[in-house]
């Protein structure tokens, strides 16, 4: 995959349909009982392991993640700061 090309390669399965497996086995394990505030809660468990992985990819190197994630540095080092990533 390329930085401008959204689109997985050999056979990789795509982060939305590993978001939707994901989200099944979260409702299955609810059983019923109803929940609140999804969209919060999935991106705050979703952000910090992206901000990990986009870091280590990059070499620590916060500019280029800064880059890659699409985000202005001050905005990265916010992010960072929030998740104890500095």
């Amino acid at each position: 995959m390329t930085e401008s090309d959204s689109t997985p390669t050999n056979n990789a399965v795509c982060l939305s349909t590993q978001v939707k497996q994901a989200l099944a086995v979260y409702f299955a394990q609810l059983k019923g009982h109803h929940t609140a505030d999804l969209y919060n809660l999935v991106m705050r468990e979703v952000e910090k392991p992206l901000l990990e992985s986009v870091l280590i990819e990059c070499g620590y190197n916060q500019s280029k993640a800064a880059k890659m994630l699409g985000l202005s540095r001050s905005t990265l080092r916010k992010k960072l700061e929030l998740y104890g990533l500095c």
